[in-house]
């Protein structure tokens, strides 16, 4: 792990990688254990007590889980609809599981798409994500403004046919500054979500409103500066008829002049990245 001049050691960094891949590894104990019938709250559920028995304790925010249409998020307009429901599991569904837990005062949130079943457009959309993942660091490393980045991507998403679904996160987000949170005995959450992190969130808004930036990467103005270094979880999410499929890991930002140095995937060993490079393989 190589270290970045963003206020992190390369200890720091492996501690924030070492959470991320209990998050991966959740994500794929749970995606393994899903079966028809089984509901998005049964698999939210499953998330929290396999994370909380392995020590975590608070949350950015509580584990999510979309079944079906509901992973393009149709018809969401009311932010109360992100959450689990009732909604089973059937033969050939997508899903994706989305969590963010935080241990040892390190955060993550990540995203896992998958499929109950095989679906040749589900293939598709893992195939195509990963495009994005390459645009997005490019155009980091360019020190493009996080508005033209974003742009950059849903330019992408249309060519290739989809629509750009993290549209409908509040603020139209592709991504939100993460960071450490201080140890508390006690970590309530509201609506959700940790107030110990969204407090960490809250003070960088403060700070970046002062200074000009902001820690939410969204299509709007206040988006429009190069990008801040820190820890940012990066979501591109496509959408094609009723399937929906992303990913979510955390980008190293840093103020180096070494273009390879100034911006850099914490992990390369997760999931959708070592999908990548067994299609790549098999070809």
């Amino acid at each position: 792990m190589r270290a970045a001049t963003i206020g992190y050691s390369s200890a720091d960094l492996r501690r924030f990688q070492e959470v991320q891949q209990l998050a991966y590894a959740c994500a794929e104990s749970v995606a393994a254990r899903l079966k028809p019938g089984v509901t998005e709250r049964d698999a939210a559920r499953m998330q929290r007590e396999w994370l909380r028995e392995r020590g975590v304790r608070d949350w950015f925010h509580l584990p999510f889980a979309w079944f079906g249409d509901r992973t393009a998020f149709t018809g969401f307009k009311l932010p109360l609809q992100f959450f689990p429901t009732d909604r089973k599991l059937e033969p050939g569904m997508p899903f994706i599981l989305d969590l963010a837990p935080i241990l040892g005062g390190c955060t993550s949130d990540i995203g896992y798409s998958g499929c109950l079943g095989l679906d040749p457009v589900h293939e598709r959309l893992m195939a195509d994500l990963l495009e994005h993942r390459e645009l997005i660091l490019n155009g980091v490393r360019e020190r493009r403004s996080l508005r033209e980045i974003y742009e950059d991507v849903e330019r992408l998403m249309v060519t290739q046919g989809y629509a750009n679904r993290h549209r409908a996160y509040p603020f139209g987000v592709i991504a939100h500054k993460v960071d450490r949170v201080p140890e508390r005995r006690w970590s309530p959450t509201v609506l959700g979500f940790g107030t110990n992190a969204l407090r960490g969130l809250a003070r960088d808004a403060l700070h970046g409103h002062r200074d000009g930036w902001s820690p939410l990467w969204s299509p709007y103005r206040f988006s429009d500066h190069p990008p801040q270094p820190g820890l940012w979880a990066v979501e591109p999410h496509l959408g094609f008829r009723g399937t929906g499929a992303k990913f979510e890991e955390i980008l190293v930002v840093t103020d180096s002049r070494d273009p390879e140095e100034s911006a850099f995937w914490l992990d390369d060993d997760l999931p959708h990245v070592r999908r990548r490079q067994k299609e790549a393989q098999a070809v």
